[in-house]
């Protein structure tokens, strides 16, 4: 299982500053085929500066969702700190 790219992500305009909600297709490579699943996630930022991510899918996905969900916060918070994330 890798995460190979999240693509098509969009912000969710909501008036909290310290939440950032987002939408986009994840790009799983669960077999030996990769596959898109629409996915929400969200950022939201701690008053200590500690980032809580949230990630949930709305595709049916017939997989563990356990280590993908690990994997996915992983490589979101990675684009955030890298600044790939769009305002």
């Amino acid at each position: 299982m890798q995460v190979i790219a999240i693509k098509d992500i969009v912000r969710k305009d909501i008036p909290i500053y310290y939440r950032l909600l987002f939408t986009g297709v994840a790009v799983l490579e669960l077999t030996k085929d990769p596959t898109d699943y629409r996915i929400d996630f969200s950022i939201e930022i701690k008053p200590t500066g500690q980032k809580e991510i949230t990630v949930s899918f709305l595709d049916d996905l017939d997989y563990p969702l356990v280590p993908i969900v690990k994997e996915l916060k992983h490589y979101i918070a990675t684009m955030h700190s890298d600044g790939m994330l769009p305002d």
